[in-house]
């Protein structure tokens, strides 16, 4: 199994739609034992959703801009284990007025809100973990992400943020690559979750997708996205860190759909 014995973290599990609750259950399904968090309002929701995977994991929570939270999180993971493999970070969040398009109008302060949570964020989980990581002898962390090279409707001040993701998986990668802790980034296609339906025009994304993608795309099945993130997580791609690795149908790759 790809992940036996491996001690894994995964953030940002909500429901049993999304790619993060698909990747735990494939890296139980692989040998995995994990720590799931969720925080606030939405920590009964990510309880419920632990309590539908193979082998019902413990749910700790975390905010991740809440520094003490992190703390919390590190002290049970070392009295737990003593040591980390890994960690999937799923975590994202944009302001109302920062996506939608209303790119013009969206204040400074959305905008930072947005780049802190779904970008600056990924260091903040990296750099509370790395000690663990080392006192497992290096590692993998993961993230999820959405491809930016070009502008997307409504996704405004997000798509700057997930810009933003990329730059700082590669400082990670140039920076934890001397602990051996690798560092890679899953661009994933659209997926019907409820982190998408919060993107208005949402739909637009889902019509066009299936259409150009050469393998063609299911909105509905994290399943592809969650097996890349289990093998990035896993010791089968050794030398591999700073990576986007795009699993969306092929979609990145061509400029126009035969139906287009």
């Amino acid at each position: 199994m790809l992940l036996q014995g491996k001690r894994l973290v995964v953030t940002g599990v909500l429901t049993d739609d999304s790619i993060a609750w698909h990747t735990a259950r494939l890296a139980q399904e692989q040998g995995a034992s994990l720590v799931l968090t969720g925080f606030g309002r939405g920590l009964r929701v990510t309880v419920r959703a632990a309590q539908r995977l193979p082998d019902p994991p413990e749910v700790l929570e975390l905010d991740i801009n809440r520094p003490e939270d992190l703390a919390a999180v590190v002290a049970a993971l070392r009295q737990r284990w003593g040591a980390v493999d890994g960690a999937l970070h799923a975590i994202a969040f944009a302001p109302e007025d920062a996506i939608g398009g209303r790119f013009l109008e969206t204040p400074a302060e959305s905008a930072a809100a947005a780049f802190t949570t779904s970008a600056f964020s990924f260091k903040t989980l990296a750099a509370g973990l790395l000690p663990l990581l080392q006192a497992a002898g290096g590692g993998s962390l993961v993230a999820l992400d959405f491809d930016n090279r070009q502008a997307w409707p409504s996704y405004d001040w997000m798509g700057v943020a997930k810009a933003a993701l990329q730059a700082v998986t590669r400082y990670l990668a140039r920076d934890l690559g001397p602990h051996r802790v690798r560092v890679n980034l899953v661009s994933a296609g659209p997926l019907r979750t409820v982190a998408a339906k919060s993107i208005p025009g949402f739909e637009r994304f889902q019509q066009i997708w299936g259409a150009r993608a050469p393998l063609g795309w299911d909105v509905g099945s994290p399943e592809a996205v969650a097996r890349m993130a289990v093998v990035l997580l896993s010791d089968w791609a050794p030398m591999t860190t700073g990576e986007i690795v795009h699993v969306d149908g092929g979609f990145h790759a061509v400029a126009i759909g035969p139906e287009e």
